[in-house]
Parts: structure tokens; sequence; C-alpha cells
């Protein structure tokens, strides 16, 4: 495949890959070793897999920011081609388990993976060469969601978005815990730090602290 541009922040690299029908946004996050993590591989295991081969970067784990289908559907494909473990917040089991369930409850196909290998936990940092991304608790949208976050930026999963926040509408959602999560671990960040949420494009904290019609 071409390997598409990745950004830069620092040292790290992040490559985005948009999968499945709700082009989610898969991440290829890696620092200077070309040592790194894959962030919710939605879809597209084999797009997925090329975008690897091509950066070269020797991918450390899989890390998932919430169980939700449309973040999980490659998890297992990627998982055995690669020889990585999974890492699921323990909130977020339910929605993983009955991810093939309810993919076709929108027509959708789903190859249910096993489960993860290890939890994920507030504060925890998982590291790759000098890449460092601390994981932090953020429900609302699903339960057991969190980020992580890196150094100037931060994978935000289905919590904010460009102009938006997750929906809290689905089984586990909660509105006013989403909002006070958000305000908590992520407006808190400088106002600088790139935001990549699980769907569309990126954001930055100070744009969505001045024009996000929800905060």
């Amino acid at each position: 495949m071409t390997l598409p541009t990745p950004a830069q922040h620092g040292d790290a690299r992040i490559w985005l890959l948009p999968t499945g029908p709700l082009q989610e946004n898969c991440y290829l996050v890696a620092g200077p070793e070309h040592q790194g993590f894959l962030i919710d591989p939605g879809e597209d295991a084999a797009g997925i897999l090329a975008l690897v081969d091509a950066s070269g970067v020797q991918v450390q784990a899989i890390l998932l920011t919430h169980g939700h289908f449309d973040h999980i559907g490659a998890v297992q494909a990627v998982r055995e081609a690669l020889g990585v473990p999974v890492y699921l917040h323990p909130g977020s089991a339910a929605d993983y388990d009955s991810g093939q369930q309810r993919a076709a409850l929108f027509g959708l196909p789903l190859t249910q993976p096993a489960a993860p290998d290890h939890a994920i936990a507030q504060g925890q940092l998982f590291t790759a060469g000098s890449l460092r991304l601390m994981a932090r608790d953020l429900p609302g949208h699903a339960q057991g969601h969190v980020v992580f976050v890196g150094d100037g930026f931060v994978l935000a999963g289905d919590t904010l978005f460009a102009g938006s926040i997750g929906r809290t509408d689905l089984p586990g959602g909660n509105h006013p815990q989403l909002l006070a999560g958000i305000e908590a671990e992520l407006l808190t960040l400088d106002g600088e730090t790139a935001v990549y949420p699980g769907h569309g494009p990126a954001t930055t904290i100070a744009r969505e602290r001045q024009t996000n019609p929800f905060l």
C-alpha cells in the first residue's frame, strides 16, 4: 500500500486508517525506534496489516479505547497475524463480549474476538521504546472507556470529537458522566494538544474549549 503521511508530535508518529462502514479511526502510533501500538482496529484487517508492514513499525500491543463493535472488528485477525496481546478496560467487557450480536443489529458481520489478554487501569503507562501513552478513565459514551494521552496528543476514542462529543444513548451511556470526564481528563490538557477521535477529523483541545457547542 502507499503509506499515508503520519502526523508528527515530537518523536512520535501517528498514522490514521478509517475502517469499516462506520468509518472508525484505527491509529498506528510509534516512536523513533519504530516500536508502537495499534489503537482500535475496527475493521479491514488486511488494510491495517498492510499499514503496519509498510510503516516498518513493530507493534507491541493492541490497545482498545472501549469495546463497541465498530472498534473491535479486526482485533482477532490482527492479534493473530502480529502475535501481540490485547488490552481492554474491564468495564468494557460486556460491550466487547457482545460485539458480534450488536453488529448484527446493524446488519453488519463481525468476527467475535477472543477475550482480551490484559486489563487497562486508570493511570496505566504503556511504553514502546521512548513512546509513552498513559490511560485515563473516561466513561460516559461507554462503560470502561479510556483515552490514551501521549506527549502533545490524545487518542480520544468516542469521547470528544471536532465540534461534538460521544453519543450517550447507547447501553451504558451516561451524559453527565461523559461531560465530567471530558472536563477532568481532556480539557485540563494543554490547549495545543491534538485530539485524535474515534471518528472524523482531528482537532485540538483549545479549539474544542472555544467552539464545541456541547462543552
